[in-house]
């Protein structure tokens, strides 16, 4: 895989956005999502990665409104969109613009999912039927956190793209997976140097994650305990999973990733109204990048 995943690892650089308003479908919001795109990828952001369950009918907007910037689903739920129809989508824009679409797979998760059982197993199946489709490992990541994902990730598609995780996570991961495949977790960033604000927006949006026990499950294997991922997360775990300070300290905190072993970050900036695209933000996200 890692002849495949060299030009992929090119192609989205060293740091993307993550970003659930991008993929809104308001049609009154059109013009606004290509403007923004258009400008992340000005910015230089390699990659933008859609919020949510996406798929490719969501990037193609996307796609078209811009020339290089490859968009990615982070992610696709497998158990909403047959793999057939998702093959079938892919070699639609594959041809179109080649190189320009990212599949994203996540397996979801149980409070989420009516009949949700065996998703390693799903899982396996799902790509099994996407080889029988057509379409090639190399262009397909899986949002995955545990052993056994991220080794499906490394044999059976071209990396992994795990969210809501910490340095320490990425370290792990790239072991497991070894030097080729892309890894590109997702970081989230509070573009606040004030302490007790920042953390209040941190932890208001991190609570809906602490009730999907795929992500807390996540945090004990790393060493945080059950009083850490209940009340909104402790200072302890927001500070571990969100960056923020000044310009320099957020570096710090995306350039950790990097340390550990991360190809890519997917920046999600995480502000009051998420609803929103955050274009200021991003924009000073890019300028403490360069």
């Amino acid at each position: 895989m890692s002849d495949e995943t060299a030009p992929l690892k090119e192609s989205v650089g060293r740091y993307g956005v993550w970003s659930a308003a991008l993929r809104a479908d308001d049609p009154g919001r059109a013009a606004e999502r290509a403007e923004a795109v258009a400008e992340l990828e000005r910015l230089g952001f390699g990659a933008v990665w859609l919020g949510g369950n996406t798929s490719a009918q969501d990037a193609a907007p996307l796609i078209e409104a811009s020339e290089r910037i490859v968009v990615g689903t982070s992610i696709q739920s497998i158990w909403e969109h047959p793999a057939s129809e998702t093959a079938a989508r892919f070699a639609e824009l594959e041809v179109a613009r080649p190189g320009r679409f990212l599949l994203g797979l996540g397996v979801s998760h149980g409070p989420r999912v009516q009949g949700y059982s065996r998703p390693y197993s799903t899982m396996v199946g799902y790509l099994d039927d996407l080889d029988r489709a057509g379409m090639r490992a190399g262009h397909r990541v899986l949002a995955a956190l545990g052993p056994k994902m991220l080794e499906l990730s490394r044999d059976r598609a071209a990396g992994a793209i795990p969210y809501l995780v910490t340095p320490e996570h990425t370290a792990q991961a790239r072991e497991r997976l070894g030097a080729g495949p892309l890894l590109a977790p997702e970081f989230k960033v509070v573009l606040d140097s004030d302490p007790s604000r920042a953390r209040a927006t941190a932890r208001a949006y991190l609570g809906r994650y602490l009730e999907l026990p795929n992500y807390t499950k996540n945090f004990l294997a790393l060493g945080f305990t059950d009083a850490d991922v209940t009340g909104g997360g402790s200072d302890r775990l927001i500070d571990a999973v969100f960056a923020w300070g000044d310009e320099s300290t957020i570096r710090a905190r995306i350039d950790a990733f990097h340390d550990a072993g991360a190809d890519h970050v997917a920046l999600q900036l995480v502000e009051d109204d998420m609803t929103a695209l955050p274009r200021e933000g991003w924009r000073r996200l890019a300028s403490l990048l360069t």
